[in-house]
């Protein structure tokens, strides 16, 4: 099932894009190392701004899950981190 961005929800849509993200990596749709779709197509995707995206992007980064590389994209890191499951869970 395809998450979606819900525009009534609390929360601020990057952090709901950076849940929806992180649930791709930990579970494997995203693997290990691979690179992540780029802004443009993540923005189309989600029906949110570039901007949304790139905030997102460093909520991921700030959680040691991915790493960004000029010129070259977003890429998930080798070894994750542990789950914070109290932050999952929100």
């Amino acid at each position: 099932m395809e998450e979606k961005i819900n525009p009534g929800a609390a929360a601020y849509h990057y952090e709901q894009l950076a849940k929806i993200i992180e649930s791709k990596i930990r579970t494997g749709e995203f693997a290990a190392g691979s690179r992540l779709p780029g802004e443009l197509i993540l923005s189309q995707e989600y029906g949110v701004g570039s901007n949304t995206v790139r905030r997102a992007l460093d909520i991921l980064r700030e959680r040691g899950l991915v790493v960004t590389v000029r010129a070259r994209g977003s890429f998930v890191v080798e070894r994750l981190p542990a789950t914070d499951d109290a932050r999952i869970d929100e």
